[in-house]
């Protein structure tokens, strides 16, 4: 049996007008941010499924669900981390991340180093080992006609000895 592990994540959100736009845990000055229960990042999400997911650990609605009042307004970043913990308990060393955050706008390029940073702080790996990719859905469907943001994440787990 190998010691690697893949898992996949993946989050969407509607965009909701006066909230904070935060991604990877970094708020992005924008007029919008993401509709939620916690504070909506749609990146930290989908990470965190990824790794739940690779350690066959459920997901996150299963761990963090949004009709726990505890979870409410709750910084995203703090999921992850609680995610990362399972999956060092259960015998997992985090590899690597690859993400991709599908949005119309505004353009996050300026972003990227600052989200990376701040996933890789969370993750407990070098910066070099988070990859965070942005596209637009080209005016198609409801992230196109900029009504929502979607995220994916793969994540690369190996079991410890």
């Amino acid at each position: 049996m190998s010691p690697v592990r893949m898992g996949l994540g993946w989050d969407v959100h509607r965009i909701a007008a006066g909230r904070p736009l935060i991604l990877g845990g970094v708020t992005v000055p924008s007029e919008f941010g993401f509709e939620g229960h916690s504070d909506a990042d749609v990146l930290s999400h989908a990470i965190t499924d990824a790794i739940l997911g690779a350690a066959a650990l459920g997901d996150i609605g299963m761990h963090f669900p949004d009709t726990d009042a505890r979870w409410k307004g709750a910084d995203s970043l703090v999921l992850l981390s609680e995610a990362c913990r399972m999956a060092r308990e259960a015998g997992f060393e985090i590899v690597n991340v690859d993400s991709t955050v599908i949005l119309e706008r505004p353009k996050l390029k300026d972003f990227r180093m600052a989200i990376r940073e701040r996933l890789a702080g969370t993750l407990g790996i070098a910066v070099e080992r988070v990859s965070v990719k942005f596209k637009t859905a080209e005016k198609v469907g409801p992230v196109g006609e900029g009504r929502s943001a979607e995220a994916q994440a793969i994540a690369t787990l190996e079991q410890r000895g």
